[in-house]
């Protein structure tokens, strides 16, 4: 497997088991401002992303904190990684507590050029399973970009919404998140870093956790909705440590509309169906 032959790495599998602790969910609560749920208790949706980590030494990492490419992941030498958006289906949620595992696979790779440069697209399939039970179907499609100066500024205006919250994306909170997915890329912790190399004006919150409270804003103002399948994608960067609001809408065809938004433009969009 070579960086000419990205094809290569289709069908790529990696299993990666965990328990899904109480202490450790009790960070991520911590973290995100929510409830804590305690053993036996239902995993919330998308807190799966902190958990399930194949953790490779610290000299293993590449000059921006991720793992240098090449063994699960497709090359991509030189290139900055983003995550670009994904789709889950729900099945069952996960129990708090109880061993469970992460199969992933690499569905597909493709090679396009973009108004950036140069990008690789990488797509791959997580099933989450529980006492051998499938519990979450997720495809992450992840970007390497050649270097260039990010896309900064919203070209949509935030949409009105029929729900809206703040979030605070201090550097205490990226910090502790970067913690509890165990997320070492530099962009989201490292302010000389991401200022002086990538040319950002301040650290970027993380896409999954942007996701994270885009879902959880939907399930404040409805809990009572029993979600079935969620998708989302990212347009543009958010940047510490200015508030964005994540809102959202419910249809007439039942289908609920999320986003995130900062200086009053959209950042990242998503797309729930309840069961």
């Amino acid at each position: 497997m070579t960086a000419s032959d990205p094809s290569a790495w289709i069908g790529h599998t990696e299993t990666v088991g965990d328990r899904l602790d109480p202490s450790h969910t009790q960070r991520i609560a911590a973290t995100l401002g929510e409830p804590h749920p305690g053993e036996g208790a239902d995993l919330p949706w998308l807190w799966q992303w902190a958990f399930f980590m194949n953790p490779v030494g610290v000299e293993a990492l590449g000059p921006d904190g991720h793992p240098e490419r090449g063994g699960f992941l497709p090359e991509a030498a030189g290139r900055n990684r983003m995550w670009a958006g994904g789709r889950l289906s729900f099945h069952q949620p996960l129990k708090v507590g109880v061993e469970a595992s992460r199969t992933s696979t690499v569905i597909a790779v493709k090679d396009k050029v973009g108004s950036t440069g140069a990008l690789r697209f990488v797509t791959v399939q997580h099933e989450y399973r529980q006492a051998g039970v499938l519990a979450i179907s997720e495809q992450q499609d992840i970007v390497y970009r050649e270097p260039s100066p990010p896309k900064l500024v919203g070209t949509q205006p935030e949409p009105e919404g029929q729900w809206r919250e703040a979030i605070s994306p201090s550097a205490e909170r990226l910090f502790r998140y970067s913690a509890v997915t165990f997320n070492t890329h530099r962009i989201h912790y490292d302010f000389p870093y991401v200022t002086d190399t990538e040319g950002y004006p301040g650290l970027v919150v993380h896409g999954p956790m942007i996701s994270t409270y885009m879902l959880a804003g939907l399930l404040h103002a409805h809990p009572e909705r029993r979600v079935k399948e969620y998708a989302y994608r990212g347009l543009r960067p958010l940047i510490s440590p200015t508030d964005f609001h994540v809102g959202g809408t419910i249809g007439e065809d039942g289908r609920a509309q999320v986003w995130a938004a900062q200086d009053g433009t959209l950042a990242h969009q998503g797309e729930v169906t309840f069961e």
